[in-house]
């Protein structure tokens, strides 16, 4: 009967369960008029003590709010519900709740960065942005030669560092090891003469690479020149290992030097590749490395064994002073940066005045990084502002271009823009890269500024000075052999300690031909002890 009554009066049964619970809401109350004008403003609470009755005692839906209700499913289309109601604009065309993008609605799709220039999300960490893979190669091929020093020093020495006949300050493995392994030593590289004469040293026995004693009656202090040199093929009448100027660079001294070493290399030298490139870093750093061992082979003393990195790292400290100089305007604290990097090159350079270290690699290759800094890196912010190259020279995807000047609609700082007469200007040239300058090399050279063909021929006369330096100091070291008097004075102090004078440390000198072979052996013996520079 009940039921019956139900289904007889349905709008008297819904205002029945209408009525306000005394215990007020509960979780099975739902509220319908937040469902848009088509809801009614009533809000039913159809309840029971039991959760299951309320449940179960549901009415049925009516159908005449079925529509209304069906209308307010998500996902559902809803535009003819729009056009009813009245909407306008985008509401009116989209199928969906939610404004369109700005693509979609701009009239212009030119006007839109490109997608591949877009800003991406940058990782954070060691491997952030551009990976520096040369850094990393030659940091491992470095670390690995060092490892094979201290066990070949273990394995013919006894011990993994050099502590007879004298202790290795820079806690590594004998400096005799170091040449057999192929340390710049001109000896193993040309004959030597006698200071001031072109007749070459007496023959003499040298120390052996497994040396431990300075006695010269010591079989392990009789060995040929080409014992000690090692390498196979070895010319005993004409030494040429040229490559001498190549290898010092993966062989280092001794813990403390390849720590100092992969130091700056992992910070400084990792940045600056990110910067600039691998190419043009590779470049760099490689020129540096040769070019301070050849200025070293030509006016060190010819005594000295020269090893480790420093000279191509020296090359990039001087690229990073280059960029401080270019991009002055556009640093926070210029002066600040130039302070430490002065801070930097003072201290190197006047360290490299002390026994064990050949300051001549510092100062070729910190003057080999400067040229080739002027001929790779971007020109300075305010030439690029003068020549109309907008673009900031710090930012890194400049450097994949050659670094020509920009197209006019670029220098307004607009890709599409209008002019006075309404007519809209297009950018339809973009920066010559290394594809367009190979396929139109006279083009890239075309309505040029006088100022940028004056900063190109700077370029290029640094390019060539270099070059032509290069060869003149190799020329001179095989055959002219010219001495510097005072260059010696670059790489060492003028004082005397124990007798010994700094700067005589390294010159090979053999008593008259009458001397015992005792004394010429003791003769080497102070040369080997104290002369041999890493």
């Amino acid at each position: 009967m009940a039921a019956n009554e139900y289904y007889q009066n349905p709008a008297q049964a819904y205002q029945s369960h209408a009525q306000p619970s005394p215990l007020g809401p509960t979780p099975y109350s739902y509220d319908y008029s937040h469902h848009g004008p088509s809801a009614p403003s009533i809000a039913p609470s159809y309840q029971t003590n039991d959760p299951l009755d309320n449940r179960l005692s549901s009415p049925p839906p009516d159908p005449s709010h079925s529509n209304s209700y069906s209308d307010n499913i998500p996902l559902k289309d809803h535009s003819q519900t729009r056009i009813q109601t009245g909407q306008t604009g985008w509401a009116s065309s989209q199928n969906t709740a939610y404004p369109p993008s700005p693509e979609s609605q701009n009239p212009n799709p030119a006007l839109l960065p490109p997608r591949s220039g877009r800003k991406k999300r940058k990782r954070k960490g060691f491997f952030a942005g551009k990976v520096p893979w040369f850094v990393y190669f030659i940091t491992l091929v470095q670390i690995t030669v060092f490892i094979v020093e201290i066990v070949k020093n273990s394995i013919i020495t006894g011990s993994p560092i050099m502590i007879h006949p004298s202790f290795n300050p820079m806690i590594g493995p004998s400096t005799y090891v170091l040449i057999n392994m192929g340390a710049r030593f001109v000896p193993c590289m040309r004959t030597t003469y006698s200071p001031g004469t072109k007749d070459p040293y007496p023959e003499s026995p040298w120390p052996c690479p497994n040396t431990t004693s300075s006695l010269s009656t010591d079989p392990n202090n009789q060995c040929t020149l080409g014992q000690l040199c090692g390498m196979a093929g070895f010319n005993y009448s004409h030494p040429d290992q040229w490559y001498r100027f190549i290898t010092p660079m993966f062989l280092h001294a001794g813990i403390i030097h390849i720590g100092f070493n992969m130091l700056l290399q992992l910070t400084l030298g990792r940045e600056m590749e990110k910067a600039i490139g691998t190419i043009r870093f590779a470049i760099v750093y490689l020129s540096s490395g040769i070019f301070g061992f050849v200025l070293g082979g030509n006016f060190a003393a010819p005594a000295i064994a020269s090893t480790g990195a420093s000279g191509a790292l020296f090359g990039i400290l001087a690229l990073t002073l280059l960029d401080l100089l270019y991009t002055w305007s556009e640093r926070q604290s210029p002066g600040k940066d130039l302070l430490w990097i002065m801070f930097d090159i003072i201290i190197s350079f006047a360290l490299g005045l002390l026994p064990g270290l050949d300051n001549f690699s510092h100062i070729g290759g910190f003057l080999m990084g400067l040229v080739l800094g002027i001929c790779i890196l971007h020109s300075p912010s305010r030439l690029r502002k003068r020549i109309g190259d907008t673009k900031s020279s710090r930012h890194k995807a400049n450097y994949s271009q050659v670094g020509s000047e920009t197209n006019l609609a670029l220098v307004s700082g607009a890709l599409n823009e209008t002019n006075g007469k309404g007519t809209q200007v297009t950018a339809t040239a973009k920066p010559a890269d290394l594809t367009s300058f190979a396929k139109q090399p006279v083009g890239f050279f075309k309505n040029r500024k006088p100022l940028w063909w004056a900063w190109w021929l700077i370029r290029a006369g640094c390019l060539i000075g270099v070059f032509i330096c290069f060869i003149v100091l190799l020329t001179n070291f095989y055959k002219y052999r010219s001495e510097c008097s005072w260059c010696k004075y670059l790489s060492c102090l003028d004082i005397t300690v124990g007798g010994q004078n700094w700067c005589d440390i390294g010159y090979m000198t053999f008593p008259n031909s009458g001397t015992s072979s005792g004394n010429s052996r003791r003769a080497l013996d102070m040369i080997f002890g104290e002369a041999l520079r890493m």
